[in-house]
């Protein structure tokens, strides 16, 4: 039987071990390059303004283990295979054209203040007239870089000519996969050979993001953040970089999230595994942290949230800027309201946590059914929170009300991503997607009027206002296994649970005799492994999954809304 031969390689290693291996011993591995299909009629999306069809599947090749990596061990005793540190592939995307630019809802034209407004320590030095136009680099040269931490930089050998040559209404694209990290043009013809891939020696990327601030035609601000707990400032044109949070030195547990914070030059939030979240500010040093007294005054009844150090602080000379203890468990994500003064922030023990960042107050917690929850966005408006967890279901919660608003019932496992359509939105009718374990893609469309009525709510039902104890609501609603490895929650451990959630006082989970339930308007398996990011561009829809399949759908004609 003939077998066709894998891509060829254009890399080599020197020596790295492979799961598998005959006796024992380490084996050659190489280095494949990305590769790209076009499916004719393959995977369309069918919804009602058009069907949406599937473009081009980029599949990023996956790096071998560095030479000095140990063997990985999995957690799961049930795991037949060793499991890196993975959040599987996410996307950040950056356009320099205006006309791409998602529309804006809010009504009100009030900014918000920037975060530690007020505080004269961190108050920008002066700026000559001839520098203020300049934007700060990162000191060190990546390529030529001699840290252990960093392996190898591997640039496109006509890179320089095709940033040159580009569209600057294109789409750049920067992507983690393992130990690797990956920019790339996704207006180029040749769209799966990267510009430049960054290969780590012992940590994997697990998040990114880029400044919407300081982006500019010759320079773009990165952190992205690893399971070692370092947080990497990259400028990809100048190939220059910096290391924050080195070897853990404030935090070392790994980074789960990471964002530029909101019309900030300098500052970037990120939450740690340990439920901390930190901002730091990218020019400045680090320091060994030491938690500062709570400046909170006792009068005030506040939510739970233990300020170690307040962005208020006089010690601002090095990093971090802030540092808030929201839990003992791993916060899995955080989103910004577009009003940029709110946070929502969710964490594995199943809670859903709004914030007023600026004043660093917890105004509100609700929980899942049960499980933990994954990922969490807000509407264009700002009106609605969705989220996503290990229970299978996607809810809507009303920012204005503090309540939910419906539940929606469509995928079959764990929820790994959700975001708004905001080309679908118009304050009246909302659309959003979510993907999942279950290898899914859903649409979803939204409105108050639209929802079904719940069933009558049993008279022993409490009253939506009070205010108790958490407490896990079981749920016997069936959940199709997702194939991968990792270990899935329990409705019944609740020991366990309630020994590491912190007992404070929050919303109890509404029956669902009481809740609206909203179905999906499509619902589509896209590939064979999970499904971990989705992204809404003007002219399409994009999805990554576990192991490193882009995919890209083009949107219908007029399905834009003006």
């Amino acid at each position: 039987m003939f077998v066709l031969p894998p891509p060829p390689p254009r890399y080599t290693i020197p020596v790295a071990y492979a799961a598998g291996a005959a006796n024992g011993m380490a084996v050659p591995v190489v280095e494949t390059n990305n590769t790209i299909t076009h499916p004719e009629r393959g995977c369309p999306l069918q919804v009602g303004e058009g069907t949406y069809i599937l473009q081009d599947d980029l599949l990023l090749a996956t790096p071998p283990p560095h030479p000095s990596e140990a063997p990985i061990i999995n957690p799961n005793p049930l795991a037949t295979l060793p499991t890196p540190p993975t959040s599987g592939v996410k996307l950040s995307l950056v356009t320099l054209d205006p006309r791409k630019k998602p529309p804006t809802f809010l009504k009100s034209t009030a900014t918000a203040p920037q975060f530690g407004d007020g505080n004269p320590a961190l108050a920008a030095p002066p700026v000559a007239a001839k520098d203020a136009a300049k934007r700060r680099k990162p000191k060190n040269n990546i390529i030529k870089s001699s840290s252990s931490f960093v392996s190898r930089v591997i640039t496109h050998e006509t890179s320089a000519k095709r940033l040159g040559d580009r569209d600057s209404s294109g789409i750049f694209a920067f992507a983690n996969i393992n130990r690797a990290f990956q920019w790339l043009d996704l207006s180029s013809p040749i769209k799966e050979e990267h510009l430049t891939k960054v290969l780590f020696t012992k940590a994997h990327m697990l998040c990114h993001d880029v400044n919407d601030h300081t982006k500019t035609s010759s320079h773009l601000d990165i952190v992205m953040g690893s399971s070692a707990g370092d947080i990497i400032w990259y400028e990809p044109m100048s190939q220059k970089y910096a290391r924050i949070n080195k070897n853990g030195v404030i935090n070392n547990s790994p980074v789960t999230h990471i964002k530029w914070l909101p019309g900030s030059e300098n500052l970037f939030m990120a939450s740690h595994a340990n439920g901390v979240l930190v901002v730091y500010d990218k020019e400045k040093e680090d320091a060994l942290f030491t938690p500062e007294a709570n400046g909170h005054s006792e009068e005030v009844e506040r939510l739970p949230l233990d300020v170690l150090k307040s962005v208020n602080s006089k010690n601002q000379k090095t990093n971090p800027v802030s540092f808030w203890k929201m839990a003992n468990q791993k916060i899995s994500s955080f989103s910004f309201s577009p009003d940029q003064r709110h946070l929502a922030v969710v964490l594995e023990d199943g809670s859903l946590r709004l914030m007023d960042y600026l004043k660093e107050e917890v105004l509100d917690i609700f929980r899942s059914y049960y499980g933990g929850l994954i990922c969490v966005c807000w509407s264009p408006d700002g009106k609605y929170i969705v989220t996503g967890g290990q229970d299978d279901l996607l809810t809507i919660w009303s920012f204005p009300e503090r309540k939910v608003v419906a539940r929606c019932q469509g995928h079959n496992s764990w929820v790994s991503s959700v975001a708004f359509d905001p080309w679908r939105c118009d304050q009246k009718t909302y659309r959003f997607g979510s993907v999942g374990d279950d290898c899914r893609l859903l649409l979803w469309d939204f409105s108050v009027g639209m929802l079904h009525r719940p069933r009558a709510h049993q008279a022993s039902t409490r009253s939506r206002s009070s205010i108790i104890l958490p407490n896990l609501q079981t749920n016997n609603r069936h959940r199709a296994d997702s194939g991968d490895n990792r270990v899935r929650s329990d409705s019944n451990e609740t020991e366990k649970y309630s020994e590491n959630i912190d007992q404070t006082p929050s919303h109890p989970v509404e029956p669902r005799s009481r809740t609206a339930l909203l179905p999906p308007i499509m619902s589509k398996i896209v590939g064979e492994d999970p499904t971990c990011w989705l992204g809404f561009q003007k002219d399409c829809i994009m999805t990554s999954s576990l192991e490193g399949h882009i995919r890209t759908w083009d949107r219908p004609s007029d399905s834009v809304k003006s």
